[in-house]
């Protein structure tokens, strides 16, 4: 075995949706970063080894204007547009592509950290070792970051942690059990099947289980293309000792199921066969690693605003039944139903006991019935990028404790801001955005669409209130949205951000129910754009942008003195009218080109 030691600023383990978050926020930031995953494909439960859709605080769209921004955006609409076809594996090569690019991002697939190096309170390094290049990896950081789902990292390093579900008296949660125990919810596997056209058999090995109508009354499944979630097993069998007869049973349980579905009248599945088994189950819950507060199911019934949020939930308490599959006469989840969107706060993101681990993906701060809606893959993909940007601010700022950048969570919540992360109750008052000072005017409007929205502060739109500029029509020369200031202003980078439709989500998916809840690739994305900058009546720079595909641009150029900016708005992917919800302008060293 080939040995090797790397040392970086920030290392995360865990290639998931929350990892990769966190690794390219980081990056971008300038810090040096390396992102170590232990299958040879990321995206975790999104992954085409286990092909979960990804479910946020958007309810698949029920919600409005609730969808994640951010990285989980960017990658998302960028899969959208390459991928209409939904399939898992370009999505693989989609995801692959936005993480190697990345300057300050090295990347470690098919590599499983076997060990910590931790001592008075801090981790040192991790070992790692690389299947395919049989190659030992001793990686060494200031800061790093548990995104493995099981709380592995943490868990080695003597991380403080939970383990199963809290009793009622523990946080005073009105709909935990009575008594603390150790179940959790369980691990799934996924099938696809397709329909081949004509009558197909379909024989039951005779290793899987046998199963009828009464036995699944319990179990909605008469979609059958796309696989169904219920096919869960935890309760006497621990999902990480015992994960090997998990995955067994489940292939019982599985085929048990589809020889129903084929082989029972009433189903109408003469015509289709198996297509896909997953081989890896999705794991739901495992240990969550403790911070300095554990968020709990008051906090996110109430919707309660933190001081120091950074992230944002909403998906239902989805609370699976012990058990799972093996509790055939229950339903197989219980929905304690969100109100609204729930603050996440910086306080759950580190360990409360390892200085420098900051905890990202499933295993953060929260209690079981919490986590019932922070375990969603978009949730998980907000929390990764609150902790990548933390990570950068405690390493600008020189600190040594995760716990420390909360004496700095302005400049946290405003950076998180500035890279479109969608915060609660927080507005844009970054000090250095120049456009907060300009006037702004536009060649037409919609009633209650005025230009000046896109300095309102916020993002998006909240509840009733209205955040966006939206013109009327696209004159065939474009419209204009302009920026004026009073005196010069010198500046090298311009943010827009504009409407991608945060009514509805952009995850693909195999079931054919979650994508008649969709839409294609957002008509309302400004395609073809210029950004023009003005000393007078001079034209100073002129910047094209065609054929975009983004929420967010981020548009670095050379510094540029002027006192007006306009965005010559020329046509979308379909829809009429031109939509912009923010605009930014900074005069700063770029911290990154793909921002």
């Amino acid at each position: 075995m080939k040995q090797a030691t790397e040392k970086y600023d920030f290392i995360v383990v865990g290639g998931g949706m929350s990892g990769m978050c966190a690794a390219i926020a980081a990056a971008r930031l300038g810090v040096r970063t390396a992102l170590v995953q232990d299958r040879p494909v990321l995206g975790g439960n999104a992954s085409s080894e286990i092909r979960m859709h990804i479910c946020g605080a958007d309810k698949h769209g029920t919600q409005n204007n609730a969808r994640e921004t951010g990285i989980i955006e960017e990658l998302l609409l960028k899969n959208r547009y390459l991928n209409p076809q939904h399939s898992f594996s370009v999505q693989d090569a989609v995801f692959w592509d936005c993480v190697s690019k990345e300057e300050n991002l090295d990347l470690y697939l098919n590599a499983r950290v076997l060990d910590v190096d931790a001592a008075d309170g801090r981790i040192r390094s991790v070992r790692a070792v690389q299947m395919t290049t049989e190659t030992e990896y001793t990686l060494l950081a200031e800061f790093f970051a548990d995104a493995t789902g099981d709380g592995f990292v943490g868990f080695a390093a003597g991380a403080q942690y939970m383990y199963g579900r809290e009793g009622r008296n523990v946080f005073d949660e009105p709909d935990a059990p009575a008594q603390s125990d150790s179940l959790l919810m369980g691990s799934s596997i996924m099938f696809s099947a397709k329909d081949m056209g004509r009558p197909v058999p379909f024989i039951k090995p005779d290793w899987a289980y046998t199963y009828t109508e009464s036995d699944l009354e319990n179990r909605e499944h008469s979609e059958i293309t796309s696989g169904y979630w219920w096919l869960e097993v935890s309760g006497d069998l621990d999902v990480i000792d015992d994960a090997e007869k998990i995955r067994d049973e489940l292939l019982r349980i599985l085929y048990g199921v589809w020889d129903h579905v084929k082989n029972q009248p009433g189903h109408r599945a003469e015509n289709y066969a198996l297509d896909w088994v997953g081989a890896v189950p999705g794991r739901r819950e495992s240990r969550r690693l403790t911070g300095d507060y554990v968020l709990t199911e008051q906090d996110v019934l109430s919707c309660r605003a933190f001081a120091d949020v950074v992230a944002y939930g909403g998906w239902d308490m989805d609370v699976h039944v012990p058990k799972g599959f093996l509790s055939l006469d229950r339903m197989p989840t219980t929905y304690y139903m969100t109100k609204d969107l729930y603050g996440i706060p910086y306080r759950c993101l580190y360990s409360r006991n390892i200085e420098n681990l900051f905890l990202a993906g499933r295993a953060i701060s929260a209690s079981h019935i919490a986590f019932g809606s922070t375990r969603v893959m978009g949730t998980c993909a907000v929390v990764g990028q609150a902790v990548g940007t933390a990570a950068a601010v405690a390493l600008s700022h020189g600190l040594r404790a995760a716990r420390a950048v909360g004496e700095h969570i302005e400049e946290l919540q405003q950076t998180l801001l500035k890279y479109d992360c969608y915060l609660p109750g927080k507005f844009n008052t970054d000090t250095e955005d120049l456009a907060r000072d300009a006037c702004v005017s536009a060649t037409s409007h919609r009633p209650d669409c005025e230009p000046q929205k896109v300095i309102s502060g916020c993002s998006r739109d909240v509840g009733n209130t209205c955040h966006r500029y939206v013109s009327q029509g696209i004159a065939a020369a474009g419209e204009r949205l302009t920026l004026t200031w009073s005196t010069a202003v010198e500046a090298n980078e311009v943010i827009v951000r504009f409407d991608s439709n945060l009514r509805y989500e952009l995850t693909i998916t195999q079931s054919d129910r979650i994508r008649s809840l969709q839409r294609d690739f957002p008509v309302e994305l400004v395609r073809d754009f210029d950004v023009e900058l003005y000393a007078g009546a001079v034209l100073q720079k002129k910047i094209e942008i065609r054929n975009n595909i983004q929420r967010s641009r981020y548009i670095g150029f050379d510094k540029t003195t002027f006192d007006k900016l306009t965005l010559v708005l020329y046509n979308t992917y379909g829809a009429p009218d031109a939509t912009v919800f923010e605009v930014r302008v900074y005069n700063e060293p770029m911290k990154k080109a793909a921002y």
